[in-house]
């Protein structure tokens, strides 16, 4: 009787074709964020062996404010802090933790969170648990964002505004104004959070994201995630001293939860070293980019992509998944997207571009899309 409820809504996801399933690791690279190819890079896996053989400790054994706190996890955070040119950084278990700190926490009663309305659903979550009030921009729209805000103060509000975007939007491949929301910020008095999830290690000088020249502001915090391009786990949350020592003593997420393995700290310390001198792998990256342009996006008359995510927008949800399916029918590990992770009717292909794979395989893949969805 209990699990009644489940399998009908279970059924009922089947029923409309958004059943999710766990599938294993099969075929050519098109669908993981393992963007510069580092998750298996032989120089991370040193730097962790070392620290094992030193003795260092798999597990923390705690929260950070309890014994979780080790050398491993200070080191990095000041290493981070220096390496993104901000004041402090503080790194938590994933992203997704990182996005519920920093909107639960930061944005007080009275505030208002102007986000864009394709922000991830981790920040979707984390307003949620604020006491702040939300509204939300159109995409990329910088005027939508300033008209909030405008709405905001008209109406009485006296509150810190917080504007938040990502910088690179992972099922759209395109990137946030951020000049112009910088300069918005600077206007109107806001803060600005930027998550680097799709744009570290791939972009900026050093690979520092799309927001260097930005996180050494006093008016903004970047999420710079770390198992994406830096092939490794967790993230780095970024900003003025004042904000992380706030995080550290007001954010259930970070203070109610075991620290991440000081194993884990050792392996972004080295992905940190690897991204700033990976120029050669940013320009390879680029160079699949181009290919892609090429042989998938022109032929099926889609504009050059601008990143290494490049969305096939084919509307339903059951065409794209049939779509995908055959794909991985023939090696290429091509994943479908479905609401509600993008809007009802955009549904899609998510073509990620990764050093695990080459022009070659690009070729190969633009004349399998031509064939199926062409």
């Amino acid at each position: 009787m209990t699990a009644e409820p489940f399998a009908k809504q279970l059924a009922a996801l089947e029923a409309r074709g958004r059943l999710r399933r766990l599938i294993p690791r099969a075929g050519r690279d098109f669908a993981s964020n393992d963007y510069l190819g580092l998750s298996g890079d032989p120089i991370i896996a040193q730097a962790v062996a070392d620290a094992i053989a030193r003795g260092v400790p798999v597990g923390s054994g705690g929260s950070r404010l309890l014994r979780g706190n080790a050398p491993e996890h200070e080191g990095l955070e000041a290493k981070a802090a220096d390496f993104f040119r901000t004041q402090a950084a503080l790194f938590v278990a994933n992203g997704f933790v990182a996005n519920l700190a920093l909107f639960a926490t930061l944005p007080q009663r009275g505030d208002l969170i102007v986000a864009d309305e394709l922000i991830h659903a981790s920040a979707h979550d984390g307003i949620r648990m604020s006491k702040a009030s939300a509204v939300f921009a159109r995409h990329n729209d910088v005027q939508s964002f300033a008209d909030l805000i405008a709405a905001f103060r008209a109406e009485g509000g006296t509150g810190r505004i917080w504007i938040a975007v990502e910088t690179l939007y992972s099922m759209d491949g395109d990137m946030a104004p951020l000049t112009d929301l910088a300069r918005l910020a600077a206007s109107s008095g806001a803060m600005l959070l930027l998550d680097e999830a799709h744009g570290t290690g791939v972009f900026g000088p050093a690979g520092r994201g799309l927001s260097a020249g930005l996180d050494g502001l006093h008016n903004v915090i970047t999420l710079h995630t770390c198992g994406k391009a830096m092939g490794v786990e967790g993230a780095l949350i970024c900003g003025p001293r004042i904000h992380i020592d706030y995080l550290i003593n007001r954010a259930r997420p970070f203070i109610f939860s075991t620290a991440p393995s000081p194993l884990m700290a050792v392996a972004v310390a080295a992905a940190l070293d690897r991204i700033e001198e990976a120029s050669d792998l940013r320009e390879r990256l680029k160079i699949l980019r181009q290919d892609a342009a090429e042989a998938i996006c022109a032929p099926l008359g889609l504009p050059s992509p601008r990143s290494q995510i490049v969305p096939i927008i084919l509307g339903e949800d059951s065409r794209a998944m049939a779509a995908a399916a055959t794909l991985q029918e023939a090696g290429f590990d091509v994943r479908g997207i479905r609401p509600p992770t993008v809007p009802a009717g955009t549904s899609r292909l998510r073509i990620s571009l990764t050093l695990n794979i080459g022009r070659v395989d690009v070729a190969a893949l633009g004349r399998e899309l031509q064939r199926i969805v062409g």
